[in-house]
């Protein structure tokens, strides 16, 4: 059915052209990516260094004829213009031309990373790989710092797989004052998140340069202050939203988090080096389900192994912060959008979330 839909729109694209060329998108080389999920569709347009006038207009006026196509429910459009004409080598395609190596323009400088108004720390939680648990942790954390007397945003970066809203039970789309999006609040947390802003069912099919503008608007477009720490819940490995992250924020350090298996701890080392490669203090290792509390008879199991990061922490002489115990009730509380730290319970889990977040407040000073 996925084939029929996308052979279907491919043959709509090929009905629009550029206002003054002869060649439509689909020929000229422009639909770098056509993505359908069911009946939702996502487009890319490439436009190479420059997007042609009337950009927008093409984009409307695709995503209003496709979203006549038997089947469609959703249609996202987005265009991009990034990567240079030079490159572009299909068959009838814009050639741009040579430029003389002597001509070429000098690399521009990363650039300086500016404070936020209002916020005193930026802390990085990061991994080397996705399902360690880090977005669980990251909520788990700031309202440990909460608790340190605190006042604590969250930030989810993950463009691709947003997960705050569930995190924290919260199905709001925030407002807009003077160009500013204002944050939203649950457990005394300000948050903000992409999955506020598209539908949780939407495919983001963004490239490179437009999830780097959205990360950027969602750091620096944002009403975050006052705030004593803003927790940043990075997506998974070492990409685009790293790399913004860290050029355009002054981080006050980095919290990786690991489970105790080799696998996981290879890629959580890949994570290390880049922070400590771009000079951003590293603040400690969690190992996340470190160990495994039975709930009938409080047995522990090392189903994952046990003591990778701190032996790991050890080698690279960074500190250990601790491990959290895998827990039912770390499980239940992430489902049901009721963080564990908001909850009256006797848990390890909590306990070793609320000793972690001491230790980040005293080494935040």
């Amino acid at each position: 059915m996925d084939n029929n839909l996308k052979k279907a729109v491919e043959q709509r694209l090929a009905a629009h052209k550029i206002a003054g060329q002869d060649q439509n998108i689909v020929t000229a080389g422009y639909v770098s990516a056509v993505i359908v999920d069911g009946g939702q569709v996502g487009i890319v347009l490439d436009f190479g260094d420059q997007a042609p006038g009337g950009a927008s207009a093409l984009r409307a006026a695709i995503e209003k004829d496709i979203q006549t196509i038997d089947g469609i429910t959703a249609t996202n459009v987005v265009v991009t213009a990034s990567r240079p004409t030079a490159g572009r080598r299909q068959a009838g395609g814009p050639q741009a031309v040579k430029q003389a190596p002597e001509l070429r323009p000098a690399p521009k400088a990363p650039p300086t990373p500016t404070a936020i108004p209002g916020v005193k720390h930026i802390v990085a939680v990061a991994s080397g790989k996705g399902g360690v648990g880090k977005s669980t942790t990251s909520v788990n954390l700031a309202l440990a710092l909460q608790q340190q007397g605190q006042q604590v945003g969250i930030l989810d970066a993950d463009i691709f797989g947003p997960s705050l809203p569930t995190l924290v039970g919260l199905d709001k789309k925030p407002e807009t004052k003077d160009k500013i999006i204002q944050p939203l609040e649950a457990y005394g947390l300000k948050l903000m998140s992409i999955g506020f802003l598209i539908d949780v069912d939407q495919p983001v099919v963004w490239r490179g340069p437009r999830v780097m503008g959205a990360t950027q608007q969602l750091l620096k477009d944002v009403a975050w202050g006052p705030l004593d720490v803003l927790i940043v819940d990075m997506p998974p490995g070492t990409g685009d939203v790293q790399l913004t992250m860290v050029q355009q924020a002054p981080l006050s350090g980095a919290v990786i988090v690991s489970t105790p298996q080799d696998l996981a701890l290879i890629d959580a080392r890949k994570g290390l080096a880049m922070f400590e490669k771009v000079n951003v203090p590293i603040l400690g290792i969690i190992e996340n389900m470190t160990s495994f509390i039975c709930p009938h008879c409080g047995g522990e199991s090392h189903i994952f192994g046990h003591g990778g990061a701190e032996e790991t922490a050890r080698k690279i002489g960074c500190e250990f912060l601790g491990g959290i115990p895998l827990e039912m009730a770390v499980r239940a509380s992430a489902d049901d959008g009721i963080p564990l730290m908001t909850q009256t319970t006797n848990s390890a889990a909590q306990a070793a979330y609320g000793q972690i977040g001491k230790r980040i407040f005293e080494k935040l000073g």
